[in-house]
């Protein structure tokens, strides 16, 4: 369509040049005269004639008026319909991506995309996660459009956008908007939405930790907490830090630490991790297992899964996705 409209502007520029240049040959009149007569003869706004014409000059407006005329038509008719058809296509864009969202059953949702929210959805789009990201920055949510994710546009604290979002089918929701107070409100906002809902809210100051948490926070993250245990961690103990930098960060495969629970009926209940085929599976290792509050690290082959059990595993995200499916996950 631009290139249609770029063709029409080249067109139309070509023949006001020729109407100008023709009537200055023809008729010997001025730059500006000549100009004018093309423009007011292929507007056809009715105006008279800058000097009298003579009969070759008025042969020649005849075939100006016909092809200019024809030419400004399918310039306007190609402008009208790259507003319209742009118009239309985001509507029907926006259409698409709502169902799709509607679709969504045991998704994400990331609110507000400042830094904190960026690394969100970058972490949960290389894990291969489904999440909508709600933002109300114009220029953010055009990014997410060009990436091909799914958003919505507005206040994430309102029920309306969070329903739109699919909140009521979600797993969970990430808190990261700008302020603790926004994300209080979030808190008790999606809570009120969905009961069940997991809730993970960051928070900047660390008295907020427990007003969030009583008002229905899961867990809550300070930024300041984890950049200092970071840096300190960077610090006295580089290579195990360094190890799980390569995790995130190798170019080739993508490695997390994952977590799953064993479910009952599941694949994996009752079954010792050797049974379960677990050990031999290449591209992950069992890290340890948890029963009820208790971490069993390392845990020997022969080690039995019950109901409830939790696994935490490292390796490649695709694989552990792939046992997570088998588990119904």
């Amino acid at each position: 369509m631009i290139k249609r409209l770029l063709y029409a502007l080249i067109l139309l520029f070509l023949v006001v040049m020729a109407g100008t240049l023709g009537y200055m040959l023809i008729e010997g009149w001025s730059f500006i005269d000549s100009l004018y007569m093309t423009i007011i003869t292929i507007a056809s706004v009715g105006y008279m004639e800058v000097n009298p014409l003579s009969q070759h000059g008025r042969i020649f407006t005849i075939f100006l008026i016909v092809f200019g005329m024809g030419i400004l038509l399918f310039g306007i008719s190609t402008f009208t319909a790259f507003l319209v058809e742009g118009e239309l296509s985001e509507i029907l864009r926006r259409r698409k991506m709502e169902k799709k969202i509607a679709d969504l059953k045991g998704h994400y949702i990331v609110c507000g995309l400042g830094g904190t929210g960026r690394h969100i959805i970058d972490e949960l789009h290389k894990t291969g996660r489904r999440f909508v990201a709600i933002d109300t920055n114009e220029d953010i949510c055009r990014e997410l459009s060009e990436r091909g994710l799914l958003f919505v546009k507005g206040d994430a604290t309102s029920s309306t956008v969070l329903k739109a979002a699919n909140a009521p089918n979600a797993k969970g929701i990430f808190c990261s908007l700008p302020t603790d107070a926004e994300n209080l409100l979030l808190v008790l906002t999606a809570r009120g939405i969905n009961t069940s809902l997991r809730i993970v809210a960051k928070a900047e100051e660390d008295e907020s930790d427990e007003k969030l948490r009583r008002a229905g926070a899961d867990d809550v993250v300070s930024p300041e907490f984890i950049g200092g245990l970071r840096m300190a961690s960077t610090m006295v103990r580089p290579e195990a830090v360094g190890f799980f930098d390569m995790m995130v960060k190798h170019a080739d495969e993508t490695y997390r630490l994952e977590d799953l629970t064993v479910d009952a009926g599941g694949p994996f209940a009752g079954k010792t991790l050797k049974t379960a085929g677990l050990p031999d599976k290449k591209g992950i290792t069992v890290v340890a297992v948890k029963k009820r509050e208790k971490y069993i690290f390392n845990p020997p082959a022969d080690e039995r899964l019950d109901t409830g059990d939790v696994l935490i595993l490292i390796g490649e995200t695709n694989v552990i996705r792939e046992i997570k499916a088998s588990a119904g996950k």
